[in-house]
């Protein structure tokens, strides 16, 4: 019991110690502050010495009235407003627009375009790879379909012959066309865009013009006033094309455009 009042008893003089000197420091610091600082006195400037000042510029500062009037009680408000500076508000003084700037707005031409437009050009000359023929004289490439110059797109189902005998002209014709264009490329200029989307132009195989080939052979109608037109009247006379017989009877005999028994259209 006496070691446990010892122990409290020591603890109590080291927190007083502790605040003693805790307490001596503050103080000190205090009075060094006071000892540097001193007290700031705010001087609050004389009114009349400001206003015997020079003036500053650009604000103009009035006289100071008479004795007299600075005596008479009734025109304290007059005195007032005359030391105030005054502005004028005439209409006259303020910035008014240029008659020439007032005039109704014109329209100008516009400027000329800083670069040209952007003309989607299709090359003068296209290679055309394994085309499709759709029919005798009308071919597919990718998104394109493409018409031969100077003869008449003929359908593949087209139906020929006499006397009641018919024989499929139309799908013959086809047949004989892709012959030729086996294994080879179309060579196509001169291309013009159609309203129906297809495309018309003149395209060689081999360097042998196509829709002449079509028209000899008669597999294609040439349309009048071309050149091909002297073409499709010797296939007529000579029966040959759609102005024959029928080619897959093999008793006739081969068929003037280029469809034999056993045979292929030559290349």
């Amino acid at each position: 019991m006496r070691q446990q009042l010892v122990t409290i008893a020591g603890n109590l003089a080291a927190i007083l110690v502790f605040a003693g000197l805790l307490m001596g420091g503050v103080a000190a610091i205090r009075d060094r502050d006071s000892a540097v600082s001193p007290d700031f006195v705010l001087e609050v400037p004389d009114l009349a010495a400001t206003e015997k000042a020079a003036p500053v510029q650009g604000i103009p500062v009035s006289p100071p009235p008479p004795a007299a009037e600075k005596d008479s009680p009734g025109q304290g408000a007059a005195v007032k407003s005359a030391r105030l500076p005054v502005r004028s508000v005439e209409p006259g003084l303020f910035a008014l627009p240029e008659d020439d700037l007032a005039r109704p707005l014109e329209r100008v031409a516009p400027r000329p375009p800083l670069s040209g437009p952007q003309i989607d050009q299709k090359p003068a000359t296209i290679v055309l790879h394994r085309p499709v023929a759709l029919a005798a004289g009308l071919v597919r490439s990718g998104d394109m379909t493409l018409q031969f110059r100077e003869i008449d797109q003929e359908s593949a189902e087209k139906v020929c012959g006499e006397s009641g005998e018919t024989w499929p002209c139309g799908m013959i014709a086809r047949t004989a066309f892709r012959n030729f264009l086996r294994g080879r490329a179309l060579v196509c200029d001169h291309m013009e865009e159609k309203r129906d989307g297809a495309t018309v132009a003149t395209c060689t195989v081999g360097g042998q013009n196509a829709a002449e080939w079509l028209a000899t052979n008669g597999w294609a109608i040439a349309l009048p006033g071309t050149s091909l037109e002297a073409a499709t009247n010797a296939a007529r006379k000579a029966r040959r094309g759609f102005y024959g017989e029928d080619p897959r009877d093999l008793n006739r005999g081969s068929n003037a455009g280029g469809l034999q028994a056993g045979s292929e259209v030559p290349n």
